[in-house]
């Protein structure tokens, strides 16, 4: 079979959402899967400072990180752009104006908070990274560094309407359900950086497959021909899915690369 370029999302696609480990099935089939020639990318809204240690254990060709701001490829740095420094500085304080829950990802950290939020989930967000050592060093209300993405948290007393109507010419919110929102650069997404690794690799679309089982991987889900939708999956992927595979837990990468005879 002729080189194919595959791309997986992490959370829920190729780490357990219940064990938040990549089962053995799967990281053998990645591994037959690059012995046979196919590279392999991770493609994911984590900005490139929070790609799981459980990740990176297994060896993948590239990282595309950030919803597309920020893609690496072996030791090289294909792309990179942060939102600029004094309008993130801006969009930061207008979060705190609409009395919202903000989380900051970029490359190097993200940044909280500096004080406990009334948003639970933000919360346990902080708690997740304050044990891998992250999201301490500088407050979100400092504003004294650049980031690449956000993470928004509404609820009845916060004034959304009036949030996304300020970012909507440079920025875009995907709706992550339970009022929580990715908030991407306008421009750029999980579906830009296929479609610019495919051309640096000079393969043909027709040979990318992409993985994913959330609302943030409907972007590429829409740019490629062989879509892979995991057991678990939101529904607004259905329209786009080629092949729905099992649960990561129950072989689902394994199975989906047989299926394409990709292993």
């Amino acid at each position: 079979m002729e080189r194919a370029v595959l791309f997986f999302d992490i959370d829920g696609t190729v780490i357990s959402d219940d064990t938040k480990k990549v089962p053995e099935s799967a990281a053998r089939a990645l591994q037959e899967a690059q012995e046979r020639g196919h590279l392999l990318f991770i493609n994911t809204g984590r900005t490139i400072c929070s790609v799981p240690s459980e990740v990176r254990r297994v060896r993948f060709d590239g990282y595309l990180c950030g919803c597309g701001t920020y893609l690496l490829y072996g030791d090289e740095i294909l792309f990179a752009r942060s939102v600029p420094r004094e309008r993130g500085k801006k969009i930061i304080e207008e979060i705190e104006k609409c009395r919202l829950g903000g989380v900051a990802e970029g490359v190097e950290d993200v940044y909280f908070p500096g004080r406990m939020s009334r948003f639970e989930n933000l919360e346990q967000s902080r708690r997740y990274f304050r044990e891998k050592g992250m999201g301490i060093e500088q407050p979100l209300e400092s504003g004294s560094f650049t980031y690449d993405k956000l993470f928004i948290y509404a609820d009845g007393e916060s004034d959304l309407e009036r949030f996304l109507k300020y970012i909507e010419d440079d920025m875009e919110a995907i709706d992550r359900g339970g009022n929580t929102y990715e908030v991407i650069q306008k421009g750029y997404s999980k579906a830009t950086a296929c479609e610019f690794t495919m051309e640096k690799l000079g393969i043909p679309k027709e040979r990318a497959y992409v993985f994913g089982d959330s609302s943030n991987d409907l972007s590429m889900f829409e740019y490629a021909c062989h879509t892979v939708a995991m057991g678990v999956h939101s529904p607004v992927l259905d329209p786009y899915t080629e092949y729905v595979t099992s649960r990561v837990e129950e072989n689902g990468i394994a199975n989906a690369l047989k299926h394409y005879g990709l292993i």
